[in-house]
């Protein structure tokens, strides 16, 4: 049986992937670092929580340390604090969350990864391609994902890994619950979706299933929208 990793996967899109993998009948680790996102994600078979904090080295290498095989990294933590991030102190944590954090995890996966031909796949945004004012850490990590999935490629695609990335755009999860419930932003998001709706986070795991598949084995240092149309508008 295969076995994957979702760092955030308790949660949002990660938990959408989680879910997506173990349906398809992966083994999945689904890793947070809260242990209160732990308690609260509702049971799956084929699931397992695990706690993991990607600013830790330690944290990143005693998981990843205990893994005998992996065949796929889903790099899904992240977080994002609009509003708060033109303090340098939180500008940094977001970074190293964000960014800092995926390269620790694939760093720590690569070596499993080699030996069973596995595959990365990383979490970029939108915002990867245009600013986001209120959001300048989250803007920049997000465009730093986009930049190391094609570097990791490139350095990894001789050992067999591939490594890509989603860009999702607006999902219905956590982080978007605010903007879902104010009328005025939401009618700006939908006048520039051309499918006119939410995303769902079980839409962008179905994509990041199929990347993780044999079907994407040619598919290497590419950044997938997962937008409705959004980024084409």
């Amino acid at each position: 049986m295969k076995q994957a990793i979702v760092t955030g996967g308790t949660r949002g899109i990660g938990a959408g992937v989680a879910r997506s993998l173990a349906d398809a009948g992966w083994s999945v680790i689904a890793a947070s670092v809260s242990d209160s996102e732990l308690d609260a994600f509702a049971p799956q078979a084929g699931i397992t929580t695990q706690l993991l904090d990607v600013t830790d080295q330690a944290s990143v290498d005693a998981v990843f340390g205990n893994l005998r095989r992996l065949d796929a990294l889903v790099n899904c933590a992240g977080i994002l604090l609009r509003g708060e991030e033109y303090d340098i102190d939180v500008f940094a944590r977001v970074l190293d969350v964000n960014l800092t954090g995926t390269m620790r995890c694939c760093l720590a996966a690569q070596p499993l990864l080699v030996k069973q031909g596995g595959a990365i796949v990383n979490t970029a945004s939108m915002l990867s391609t245009f600013g986001g004012p209120l959001v300048p850490a989250y803007s920049a990590s997000k465009g730093g994902v986009a930049q190391l999935t094609k570097a990791l490629a490139g350095r990894w695609a001789e050992d067999g890994v591939r490594v890509n990335a989603i860009a999702p755009g607006w999902i219905e999860t956590e982080m978007t619950q605010g903007l879902r419930e104010d009328p005025e932003r939401t009618e700006g998001i939908m006048a520039r979706t051309p499918m006119k709706r939410w995303g769902k986070p079980e839409e962008v795991g179905a994509f990041v299933r199929w990347l993780l598949s044999e079907d994407a084995s040619f598919v290497t240092g590419s950044v997938y929208p997962v937008d409705g149309g959004y980024l084409a508008m």
